[in-house]
């Protein structure tokens, strides 16, 4: 493996899975903080474990995808995308630093593509933790 992959591992590791990992460790922490560690401290006690254990998956994987994005948004992760047609955008500079903020909210990617569940935290008028 040549030193760019290895780097590219690190940073990845570092700026994604730890930042995740560091992030949802905070949500279990108690007073409540965030919105997400709110929600999980306020459904922990009402809900069954496999019903906690769907909200917290798909939070985790949210926590995971923006601090993927936002690696790229800070320039911590470089990333050239090469589309189904062959065009290729340097998202580090054509994302503008937005990607990780593209990612969530009511119109956001999460919420247009996603066939799979979400709580949306800041929807648009509507009651906060709202589960799509």
């Amino acid at each position: 493996m040549n030193s760019e992959i290895q780097e590219f591992a690190r940073t990845l590791i570092a700026r994604v899975r730890d930042e995740a990992i560091r992030s949802s460790d905070i949500a279990i922490q108690r007073p409540a903080v965030d919105p997400m560690a709110k929600r999980w401290q306020k459904v922990a006690d009402s809900m069954s474990s496999d019903e906690l254990i769907r909200i917290v998956i798909a939070d985790v994987v949210d926590e995971t995808l923006f601090f993927f994005l936002n690696a790229i948004d800070d320039g911590s992760l470089s990333l050239v995308y090469r589309s189904s047609s062959g065009a290729t955008v340097d998202l580090t500079t054509e994302g503008h630093g937005e990607l990780s903020g593209w990612y969530l909210g009511s119109d956001g990617w999460r919420a247009t593509y996603s066939k799979e569940r979400f709580v949306e935290d800041f929807p648009d008028s509507a009651e906060t933790g709202q589960e799509h």
